[in-house]
């Protein structure tokens, strides 16, 4: 590994607010489903299944979320290590207005498929498309996102 370029972290008051949202969400399906249920099974099941779903979605976003995201010659990786793409997949950048790509943050095209992953609030991978913001601040991801597109044109620019 190479020396850090760029590193962001999840906003603090971004992160606790999604977290709390889905957690809150979690818990009136729940009550909803055990204070008033309604007639119905099915619906109560799918009350309770869902309240249970949003729980662990905000427990699962809570603990992913609260890692950094690295920038180094090498590429973009989690600071625990988790790759998100290499410098050699990654084909482009984009933070244009009418991308669809999270909150305060950019979308990244790759050159291969690289599978499924997702660190909920902070990126996501499907296919050749890489998701990355959320809960990060916009300024830090915007730099990110500029530096890693002079990386890119830099590297294209070589070859």
């Amino acid at each position: 590994m190479s020396a850090p370029l760029h590193i962001v972290r999840a906003s603090p008051s971004r992160r606790a607010f999604a977290v709390g949202v889905q957690g809150i969400l979690g818990l009136l399906l729940l009550w909803i489903a055990l204070a008033s249920p309604p007639a119905d099974l099915g619906w109560r099941a799918f009350l309770v299944v869902a309240g249970v779903a949003a729980l662990l979605l905000a427990w699962r976003g809570w603990e992913r979320s609260g890692v950094a995201l690295i920038l180094d010659a090498d590429g973009l990786r989690q600071e625990d290590g988790t790759w998100i793409a290499a410098m050699d997949d990654i084909d482009s950048v984009d933070r244009s207005l009418f991308t669809f790509k999270p909150s305060n943050g950019f979308l990244i095209r790759l050159r291969r498929p690289l599978g499924r992953a997702w660190a909920p609030g902070l990126w996501w991978r499907v296919n050749r498309r890489v998701g990355v913001g959320g809960v990060t601040n916009g300024r830090d991801t915007k730099i990110l996102a500029d530096a890693l597109s002079f990386m890119v044109a830099e590297r294209d620019a070589e070859r």
